[in-house]
């Protein structure tokens, strides 16, 4: 990684990761902001970083600052990422990078007229483990791609009130969770899914609780994707190809892969990266994109492709948060 200034918005679980991250690289954060200021103050202190900004506003405005990695609610993107951008500074956005494709639309329009990197921090995009099996898919190793299906479910308690219930905080498993099982479905296939079918359950609040997803794309790829917020699954893909089927536990930072080829039964293990290290090759790959020019490895592609998707099934649900604009 080269030395480019680093700030952080928000000091939540990913902020620490990512201070963490970079300090085992020999590296600090440069400056942090967060609404409340005595977080930030406390953030600063534990991870060394230089400069702690006593207002929002003024972490955007900081000259010094080259790259904002924006860690808040994905409520709050939207208007933070404009403000990001319009100061000139490249942005990695947590998960979901926004609520809706309008959003996304707009904000990819001012990055490129104003000539930044702007990605979503979804690890799938840069583990080893999934740029390993990619090369592997495109050579031909295991057959074309025939059927993807993906699971993610965690049990949260019925409290209405916090982000995965609450609808004024954009709560539900689609954005929280469904990205990421989106993601490695859409990474997998030649092309983005044309055909969504649905089934969703609301919780109390309104908020989506659960759904099954199915998806095909021109390429007569199909996909199975099941999400649950009050009921606990594995995170589990299984990539079904011609010649065998690949295997993934834990796939959101996935090291390790097995392939089981159909033929022989024969087990293979895939090994590459490290789960420790997921939000370094992430920020690794962002550094690069900077100084290079070349943006591709942040697949804001994709990003976009499974943005459309989820607002796809919203408008289908009608499903719209408070003072949302699609």
């Amino acid at each position: 990684m080269k030395n480019l200034n680093w700030a952080v918005l928000g000091v939540g679980v990913i902020a620490n990761e990512m201070a963490q991250a970079l300090h085992k690289h020999g590296r600090n954060l440069y400056g942090v902001a967060n609404r409340t200021h005595e977080k930030a103050v406390a953030f600063a202190e534990k991870y060394s970083v230089e400069k702690v900004y006593d207002s929002i506003d003024e972490i955007f405005s900081d000259k010094n600052v080259d790259v904002i990695y924006l860690t808040t609610p994905h409520n709050t993107h939207y208007p933070f990422m404009k403000r990001a951008l319009d100061n000139g500074k490249h942005l990695l956005v947590e998960k979901s990078i926004t609520l809706n494709s309008r959003e996304l639309n707009e904000m990819i329009s001012l990055a490129a007229e104003k000539n930044l990197v702007l990605a979503e921090a979804m690890t799938i995009w840069h583990m080893p483990l999934y740029k390993n099996l990619w090369r592997k898919i495109e050579r031909g190793d295991f057959g074309k791609v025939q059927i993807i299906t993906a699971n993610f479910g965690s049990f949260k308690e019925y409290n209405m009130s916090n982000r995965f219930f609450n609808m004024n905080l954009a709560g539900g498993a689609l954005l929280d969770i469904g990205v990421y099982a989106l993601s490695i479905v859409r990474s997998f296939m030649a092309e983005k899914p044309t055909e969504i079918l649905s089934q969703w359950q609301p919780s109390p609040t309104g908020s989506d609780e659960m759904s099954t997803i199915l998806l095909k794309n021109s390429h007569g790829q199909l996909a199975t994707i099941a999400l649950s917020m009050h009921s606990k699954q594995p995170k589990r893909a299984v990539i079904s190809c011609e010649r065998g089927y690949i295997e993934i536990l834990e796939y959101p930072r996935a090291e390790k892969a097995f392939f089981v080829d159909a033929a022989t039964g024969d087990v293979k293990e895939i090994f590459a990266g490290e789960q420790t290290d997921a939000l370094f090759y992430e920020m690794n790959d962002m550094e690069q994109a900077i100084l290079s020019g070349d943006a591709s490895a942040m697949k804001l592609n994709f990003s976009k492709d499974v943005m459309d998707i989820m607002t796809a099934l919203r408008k289908n649900w009608n499903l719209k948060y408070p003072d949302e604009v699609w």
